[in-house]
């Protein structure tokens, strides 16, 4: 089951690309959006990511602070922010395999891999948007957007 808008926002420890670990808590005070996706280097996911990496003064402009996360290895995920010259974090949830996104309720058990879920996080710790799309579906941004806007006025 996947969180809702109003609900708290489960807390995690995450290693980002450069094996640095970044926790939810210690962004307490700053919105975060949270975008997790299946897989670095899948083609919805690479060209998700790049729109957001096109369009990330939205968000930081707002003052949000945007995290990517995956199933991926740390490896991977920093060979694909160098290649996609992605300019925000990219965490990885491999071990346990995909706690945090269990604890979202965006975690395919079969496939061991994230669903495209997006939450934004207000700065107390409150699910201030959540989508939840399935593997195949691409996201439409806009609703991101929107939420950030609603949160920023």
């Amino acid at each position: 089951m996947s969180l809702s808008v109003g609900d708290r926002a489960p807390e995690f420890n995450l290693p980002d690309q450069d094996k640095q670990v970044v926790s939810l808590a210690d962004l307490r005070g700053t919105p975060v959006l949270l975008v997790f996706y299946p897989f670095a280097f899948s083609g919805i996911c690479t060209g998700e990511l790049c729109q957001l990496r096109d369009e990330l003064t939205n968000y930081t402009d707002a003052g949000v602070t945007v995290l990517a996360i995956s199933t991926d290895p740390v490896f991977s995920l920093k060979a694909f922010k160098a290649q996609e010259n992605l300019d925000f974090t990219l965490l990885s949830d491999f071990w346990p395999h995909g706690a945090v996104a269990q604890a979202y309720g965006v975690f395919n058990e079969k496939a061991g891999m994230a669903l495209r879920g997006t939450f934004l996080v207000d700065a107390d710790g409150a699910i201030a948007f959540a989508e939840v799309n399935g593997p195949g579906d691409a996201r439409e941004q806009s609703g991101w957007k929107d939420a950030v806007a609603a949160l920023a006025a």
